[in-house]
């Protein structure tokens, strides 16, 4: 049994958010304590707070590594988060760390702490790092207190994970399964192009895919920078923008403006929003692009406002007419979406590639993306997950389209310049939800389904305020899958969801999709219930 164990808490590298962070992370950490206390273990942080900064968390790479120097690299270490963190700051360090390693976060939607932790986990996934992991609401319930006795006895949780299988391509239904595999050889054929605006956002050491693990199957990236984005949106007119502006408004999108720029949305930010779609758009045409992804995070940001309601334009084929530059340039993808990948997170960026083409080829609205695995609580009979981003939603994907879609000054805690989401809530329906990543050296990928479901207003607005109301919301009730599993499983902080027509077209989607991913040479699992494969 374990009598000691050394805690760390990595965390943003802006400093405003690890301030007003700071409470939630302070009380998880005496949570924690309290946790080990009951099982005869004490915790003892491996950095100090820092009361001229107003945080304990360590807010960057070289402050991570001289973190780990003074830690015993055989001791058993805990790495507690309440809040989203940049996981390389502490990756060097669990890379070359001996002891074991558990990942903790409480169960919360206030601060993404569960999304901030399933990133450090797939990060380690992809690192090849063993680890454990464990989540709750304060860590008393007895999942959690059991999982952390077995940790201190035995350096290792292992969870339910029963409801992952591995693909039978064989018994995939023989359309489908033809489909796909016909999908995957004109990939390869005709290669596809992954237009990087900049690696590495937010410190997602997982949503980085080597080229070595992309060019088998087709897909190799051009590699672009966010300067070259901001260089183009100055091309952008005034006209153009505002044009674009006027399209939006006149298909019943509200924009809640104010006067004040620092906290309120204000019209030039919108018109800003729209240069960078427009500037996006024209990029990705000019470098023959089938998907694109921009960071935002770290640069743009302090030159533009929030990428978030150029992303959800992108990811819809029913969006702004953008036109190449000059009187007479043509339009540039007409009725199709110029696939985004928000936060350049290039396990997306494969999943909505593909299912661009899966669904395109089957007739159904391609329009996808992906959401923060966020926070979740039962409603009725079920566990129904919130899903949320930070607006890259595609107003397909919301009630009511762009009449049912309102933009919001994003968060000045993390967005100084503003700008607006598309916010609204997920329309009822049948989706397949998705997750690429990398795993013993190989591309993997997870595929399940799950129904959007319909709560009431008030419940909806509850849930909003428990997490970031500015942003689009899902509810999704997971087909076969309890809460636990899917942290068990989940190898990204993300999740990648599109709509079926039906239940029927869902699964023959899901069928043609997991064919397309076998043919392209990943390891296939199916989640949970799955009538297919």
């Amino acid at each position: 049994m374990q009598r000691e164990v050394t805690l760390v808490a990595s965390g943003d590298l802006r400093e405003t958010a690890n301030r007003l962070g700071w409470p939630a992370q302070a009380e998880l950490e005496r949570n924690v304590g309290a946790a080990f206390g009951r099982h005869g273990a004490s915790v003892r942080r491996a950095h100090p707070i820092d009361a001229s900064r107003g945080h304990g968390f360590i807010s960057s790479q070289r402050m991570g590594m001289s973190v780990f120097e003074s830690i015993d690299r055989d001791a058993p270490i805990v790495v507690a988060e309440a809040v989203w963190q940049y996981s390389h700051h502490v990756l060097a360090g669990l890379r070359r760390h001996r002891g074991p390693i558990l990942t903790v976060a409480n169960w919360s939607g206030e601060w993404p702490g569960l999304v901030g932790m399933l990133n450090i986990n797939a990060s380690l996934t992809k690192l090849g790092r063993a680890y454990s992991t464990i989540w709750g609401e304060d860590l008393t319930d007895p999942f959690a207190d059991a999982a952390i006795a077995r940790w201190l006895e035995t350096g290792a949780v292992v969870h339910d994970t029963s409801h992952v299988r591995d693909l039978d391509a064989a018994a995939l239904p023989r359309s489908a399964a033809a489909l796909g595999r016909r999908l995957a050889g004109e990939l390869a054929e005709r290669m596809a192009i992954l237009g990087v605006f900049d690696e590495g956002c937010m410190g997602m050491y997982n949503a980085i895919i080597d080229d070595e693990h992309l060019n088998p199957s087709g897909i190799y990236k051009e590699r672009l920078s966010q300067s070259a984005l901001v260089a183009a949106m100055r091309q952008v007119t005034e006209a153009e923008a505002r044009a674009a502006y006027g399209w939006l408004t006149r298909r019943g999108m509200e924009f809640r403006l104010g006067s004040d720029g620092a906290t309120e949305l204000t019209e030039d930010q919108v018109l800003d929003q729209l240069r960078l779609y427009i500037a996006a758009t024209r990029i990705a045409d000019a470098f023959g692009c089938d998907a694109i992804g921009i960071q935002y995070q770290q640069g743009l940001k302090d030159m533009a406002p929030a990428s978030d309601l150029a992303e959800g334009l992108l990811n819809d084929a029913d969006r702004p007419p953008v036109r190449g530059l000059g009187e007479a340039g043509r339009e540039l993808f007409p009725g199709q979406p110029v696939v985004h990948f928000n936060e350049v997170d290039e396990g997306s960026a494969v999943d909505a590639l593909v299912t661009n083409r899966v669904w395109t080829a089957l007739g159904l609205n391609a329009a996808t993306t992906l959401h923060d695995v966020r926070w979740g609580a039962p409603y009725g009979d079920d566990f129904v997950w919130v899903f949320e981003i930070s607006g890259a939603v595609p107003p397909a994907h919301l009630v009511g389209g762009y009449a049912g879609a309102v933009s919001e000054r994003q968060p000045p805690v993390y967005f100084g310049l503003g700008g607006g989401t598309i916010k609204g809530v997920s329309r009822p329906g049948e989706i397949v939800w998705s997750r690429v990543f990398l795993m013993e050296g190989r591309l993997h990928a997870d595929l399940g389904r799950a129904t959007v479901v319909e709560l009431p207003r008030e419940e909806t607005e509850r849930r909003w305020q428990a997490t970031t109301p500015q942003w689009p919301i899902m509810h999704a009730v997971l087909h076969g899958v309890s809460r636990d599993q899917m942290m068990a499983r989940h190898r990204a902080n993300h999740i990648q969801v599109a709509y079926g027509a039906d239940a029927a077209s869902a699964n023959e989607a899901l069928a043609a999709k997991a064919a397309m991913f076998d043919a392209m040479g990943l390891a296939v699992h199916l989640c949970g219930t799955v009538p297919v494969g």
